[in-house]
């Protein structure tokens, strides 16, 4: 749940970020201040401190592209190891038996 000072720091941040400005406490709290936006006075070096070192540009732009920025489906090298895996994984579910509503040791209605 976001409280009306964090949204208020978040859409600072992004501000200062969209105008290619370094992220800090004070700046946070100059814009703050220029939108009559009161917060708590550890808010802003709190936000800048959070994105020390974060390059949000690109934070914001590969939001879709998954973790690591790595492609979800790589394929494996040498080739084989897909159907083996395949394999594997239809005998797991030939070897599994069926569960049922019976298998659970009660009944609702007896």
């Amino acid at each position: 749940m976001s409280t009306k000072a964090e949204l208020a720091c978040v859409y600072a941040s992004l501000i200062l970020v969209d105008d290619d400005v370094a992220v800090t406490g004070e700046k946070i709290s100059t814009i703050l201040k220029a939108a009559n936006v009161e917060v708590e006075p550890y808010w802003p070096g709190l936000f800048a401190k959070a994105l020390e070192g974060v390059n949000v540009k690109d934070l914001i732009t590969n939001i879709g592209s998954g973790v690591g920025g790595a492609p979800a489906a790589a394929a494996p090298a040498g080739g084989e190891a897909a159907p083996a895996a395949e394999a594997k994984k239809e005998e797991k579910k030939e070897s599994e038996p069926e569960e049922s509503d019976d298998d659970l040791g009660f009944a609702l209605f007896e």
